[in-house]
């Protein structure tokens, strides 16, 4: 009958094997002395060793002591914070899953948002207030800073420059570093393509024809044009590239505005940004999330500058730029990049503690640049340049009037234009580009580009949008209903796309 002995502790582990060792032949040496056991003892030993050990890090990992740095599973303590403070926080499991709080309760504090703040910094993570009493968690937003830090940090960059030749100087270190940091240095070649073009529609005033330029070989940028039917001399230039919103450049309000500024005398180009708009027929939705788009929809920019700047018929003293939210970051970057650029128009975009929620804003190393910048010195670098600002109440430039834009003024002073800075705050609105943005938009293009006023207003002196006609999402495609007519050299997926680029400017 086989004998088995209770193994409790290492110490009786130890004694077992010293024991069991009795009647093993003893093997000498000159430097040491050892046992030669038995080999099934010594797999028996081995195996209740492990278990041992396995147990002990078990019980380790959940003890409460300094060795473990006191540690909780994130759930747990995200559980017992909403007993505590009786909140409501929302996650999802794979948010929490193998996350751990060290010195989980020392975090606590005699608050909740303290001991949100405590307990989720560490793991870069932040948590969105809903209503009173409701939170959801999210990942840290690496680019949103508190607002008086914003400033703070605006205030230090700054001290850098006093007048228009220090602050030319600072210009002149960022601009050549922006193209490095978004891998655009040198630019790659030029793609020895034609534009593909549509049948041109005729409305009210104006028409519109969809456009797709090659800015690598295989990869495409498209939009629609939106021109004047009847225009003397050279025709000014406003490049319009969409935000974040859904439907894309598709959206009425998108098509309003472009309209409408064609009504009034310049050409109006509405494009897609990177995985956005028609340009998922070659990406996915998820590839918008990953840096190299604002690399790529910034080449984008410059192709369309080039474009437009060749045509005899663009007044290249008068190309401007006016995107929203997402695109109103790409146009304070476009203009701080390219003098080509006359007037820019960021609408609810531009601030100096949020630098864009999304990878196409802020995701090369752009800020950076100089030692370190931001978004409101970036659009600073527009200067003497005519530029609007357009903030709200609901969003990241619920503070531009109070700080962000008398920083600008200074800046615009040094060149003696401080009147060509212009902020028009709608603190009652949202984050759109609702009908008070656009009448904005036209006010500074009327007074800036000398647009007819005229021709889009009705008799009593307002804007009047209702001669534009909203046209079907598919009447503004380059390459058909279902993407037929996309060239067969098409660059599709991801993947491919980061071959165009060399390994050494990526890393």
């Amino acid at each position: 009958m086989k004998r088995f002995l209770r193994i409790e502790s290492p110490i009786n582990l130890v004694l077992f094997c010293s024991s069991s060792l009795r009647g093993t032949k003893q093997l000498h040496s000159k430097e040491s002395i050892g046992y030669a056991i038995p080999g099934e003892l010594f797999k028996y030993v081995g195996v209740v060793f492990t278990i041992y050990l396995l147990s002990v890090n078990n019980l380790s990992a959940q003890t409460q002591n300094s060795d473990n740095l006191y540690k909780k599973p994130l759930v747990d303590v995200l559980k017992e914070i909403q007993t505590r403070f009786k909140v409501q926080i929302k996650y999802s499991e794979p948010q929490v899953k193998d996350k751990w709080v060290n010195y989980a309760d020392w975090r606590f504090r005699a608050n909740v948002d303290e001991t949100l703040t405590n307990v989720l910094t560490p793991l870069d993570m932040k948590v969105n207030k809903e209503k009173p009493g409701v939170y959801k968690l999210k990942e840290y937003e690496y680019y949103r800073w508190e607002v008086q830090d914003g400033w703070a940090y605006l205030d230090t960059l700054a001290t850098k420059y006093h007048d228009k030749a220090s602050w030319e100087k600072r210009k002149a270190e960022i601009k050549p570093e922006l193209y490095k940091a978004l891998m655009l240095s040198p630019l790659p070649a030029k793609v020895n393509s034609k534009p593909i073009i549509t049948a041109k529609r005729i409305f009210d005033g104006y028409s519109v024809e969809n456009i797709a330029l090659e800015i690598l070989p295989g990869v495409w940028i498209n939009g629609s044009l939106y021109k004047p039917l009847t225009a003397k001399g050279k025709i000014p230039v406003i490049l319009s590239p969409d935000g974040h919103w859904e439907k894309q450049r598709y959206r009425a309000d998108c098509q309003l505005r472009c309209a409408t500024i064609a009504r009034m005398g310049a050409m109006a180009f509405s494009y897609d940004l990177f995985a956005w708009g028609e340009s998922m027929l070659q990406f996915k939705y998820e590839d918008h999330r990953r840096s190299l788009a604002q690399t790529v929809q910034t080449l984008g920019g410059i192709r369309i500058l080039d474009y437009f700047s060749s045509l005899k018929e663009t007044d290249t003293n008068r190309i401007g730029i006016s995107g929203g939210s997402g695109a109103g970051s790409h146009s304070i970057l476009m203009t701080a990049m390219d003098d080509r650029i006359k007037l820019s128009a960021p609408v609810v975009a531009m601030s100096s503690y949020f630098y864009g929620g999304c990878p196409c804003e802020s995701g090369m190393p752009i800020h950076q640049c100089g030692g370190g910048t931001d978004n409101v010195e970036l659009a600073a670098m527009a200067a003497p340049r005519p530029q609007l600002l357009v903030s709200d109440g609901s969003d990241w430039t619920a503070h531009t009037p109070q700080h962000d834009f008398p920083y600008l003024q200074k800046m615009y002073g040094y060149y003696g234009v401080r009147d060509k800075v212009e902020n028009v705050h709608l603190p009652d609105e949202k984050h759109d580009f609702g009908i008070n943005k656009r009448i904005a938009l036209y006010n500074f293009l009327i007074k800036n580009f000398k647009l007819n006023a005229a021709a889009v207003k009705d008799k009593a002196g307002k804007y009047d949008e209702s001669k534009v006609t909203i046209e079907k999402e598919n009447a503004l495609y380059v390459f058909g209903d279902k993407g037929e007519k996309l060239p067969k050299n098409a660059v599709m997926g991801f993947e491919n796309l980061e071959k165009l680029f060399p390994l050494s400017a990526m890393k």
